[in-house]
């Protein structure tokens, strides 16, 4: 089995249901194991028009049998279930999982970029990943999760909305 974190987010309709029912969707699979889940975080959109509605955010940590690929299609398909379209880069969606580590793998394809190529930007991925994972060290960039979301502007800021879900 391999470790894999994946970020979720949703910021259309009953947000927290599509958290819940992404991750539910992945840890009912066979080859899917739920490890832990972070606390639930709500934060304004990054990138797109400025009147984008919040997100609601969290990190799973999760084992699998599967591989990068066949990790990212399961994903694409959770966001499928609950109504997610792809109209254009920014836009508002139901639910998006994103792979943003897979054990310490450094993959560059043109539609799977592992890890993710803008965590290390983003207080909505760093803070929850640091609440699960505070360790896990970036493979590129060499270091913990802890200190790049000390680094990271608005981490201080983000609380957990709920810290079970």
């Amino acid at each position: 089995m391999n470790t894999a974190y994946l970020g979720l987010g949703s910021n259309l309709g009953n947000r927290l249901a599509f958290l819940r029912g992404g991750r539910d969707i992945l840890a009912d699979s066979p080859a899917i194991e739920l490890v832990q889940a972070s606390g639930v975080y709500e934060t304004e959109a990054v990138g797109g028009p400025p009147d984008n509605p919040f997100f609601l955010n969290a990190v799973l940590q999760i084992q699998t049998s599967l591989d990068p690929r066949q990790l990212l299609e399961a994903c694409l398909a959770a966001e499928d279930e609950f109504g997610r379209s792809r109209p254009v880069r920014w836009a508002p969606r139901t639910l998006d999982i994103d792979i943003l580590f897979y054990e310490d793998q450094i993959l560059a394809e043109e539609d799977l970029i592992i890890p993710h190529p803008r965590l290390q930007e983003r207080a909505f991925v760093l803070v929850p990943l640091k609440e699960i994972a505070p360790d896990l060290r970036h493979p590129l960039l060499d270091q913990t999760i802890t200190d790049l979301a000390s680094a990271s502007s608005g981490a201080a800021e983000l609380v957990p909305l709920r810290t079970t879900w």
